[in-house]
């Protein structure tokens, strides 16, 4: 008699919220964004192998949902994305995802998982990484504008990838820099509540901007940004949504993901088509110049980019075969007989 039970292809490892904050704290949150990061360094090193696209972004008045897919040839993976600024008024989280990879060989899926929370990680583990090549060296103090949900992320990376030991935060939301200040104490940062953005740029030699809301915006201006620094503008990516005043994209060295992606809803949609920027992983690979001198300003212009979720996927793969931190779930049809899917549709009856 043929077992309606699902078979081992049938099953597909599901990383739930739940498992994936346990596989977060049984690594540690700094650990785990530290292996992330190498992940996506790796991955960016062998950047020519892999499938780059523009995400495919559907928009609307109240946000966007977004598709980001990526194969190096062997694997395949996407990730489904919302960005919705308006949604904590109604006690939702701005940004919500899951993801999967896949065989490409057979096309089978290997593994589904919850991006919330690891789009947070890998968000972070990307800015350190970037921070650690191009901001100056012996930097410790960061200025954080934005105090959202990435903010104790991005603080916690910058400490373990980059050495930060001070945090100074700014938020036109008062409660939001305490929710920061707060969820950072005891994390082995000097957490410095500022009144102004201003006021958190004082000493600063990293400056990370991470803000939503869906306009042009100007949260740095020209004259708030001295020689120097590195800006880690994370905040935006969409049309028409920035954060930067155009004058400090022209004193800065310009640094990107994907240029196709960027020019359409990074910080250099405000610049001509053709202006120069730096794609990050030729500096990785020597064939492109990072940080020259202590008076350049260096800038990322971060929108996130496939393959960094891919090398996040990859490193939860990785780290969850001996945690048994994941549901096996009955994803795939199986029947006995490949080219019989009615019949295993129809003994389903009972």
């Amino acid at each position: 008699m043929t077992s309606l039970s699902p078979s081992d292809k049938a099953l597909v490892p599901f990383v739930s919220v739940d498992q994936m904050m346990k596989l977060i704290h049984h690594i540690s949150v700094e650990e785990m964004m530290s292996g992330i990061a190498d992940y996506i360094e790796a991955d960016f090193k062998r950047w020519e192998l892999f499938d780059k696209t523009p995400r495919v972004a559907s928009h609307s008045e109240k946000g966007v949902i977004e598709l980001m897919p990526t194969s190096d040839g062997d694997v395949y993976g996407f990730k489904y994305v919302n960005g919705h600024p308006s949604n904590t008024a109604d006690g939702l989280q701005t940004v919500t995802a899951f993801g999967l990879l896949a065989d490409v060989a057979s096309g089978y899926p290997v593994l589904l998982s919850e991006m919330t929370m690891l789009t947070a990680m890998r968000t972070a583990a990307t800015s350190a990484l970037v921070a650690r090549v191009l901001a100056p060296k012996n930097a410790r103090v960061m200025a954080m504008i934005g105090n959202g949900s990435q903010s104790e992320f991005q603080s916690l990376a910058m400490k373990t990838i980059v050495g930060i030991e001070e945090i100074r935060l700014f938020d036109t939301d008062p409660k939001a820099i305490e929710k920061c200040a707060v969820n950072l104490q005891g994390q082995g940062l000097r957490v410095v509540k500022c009144a102004s953005a201003e006021d958190a740029m004082e000493g600063a030699q990293i400056i990370t901007t991470c803000t939503a809301d869906k306009q042009y915006a100007t949260i740095l201006t020209d004259n708030m940004v001295g020689n120097g620094v590195h800006i880690n503008a994370i905040g935006g990516d969409c049309p028409g949504k920035t954060e930067l005043a155009p004058a400090i994209l022209h004193r800065a060295e310009i640094f990107v993901e994907y240029p196709e992606q960027t020019r359409i809803e990074g910080e250099i949609q405000q610049l001509d088509p053709d202006h120069p920027v730096t794609e990050f992983w030729q500096v990785l690979t020597g064939q492109a110049a990072g940080r020259r001198d202590d008076k350049q300003i260096t800038l990322f212009d971060s929108v996130g980019f496939a393959i960094e979720d891919f090398s996040a996927l990859r490193y939860v793969r990785d780290r969850i075969a001996d945690t048994g931190l994941f549901h096996p779930l009955d994803l795939l049809a199986d029947p006995d007989d490949p080219r019989d899917l009615f019949g295993m549709l129809q003994r389903a009856k009972g």
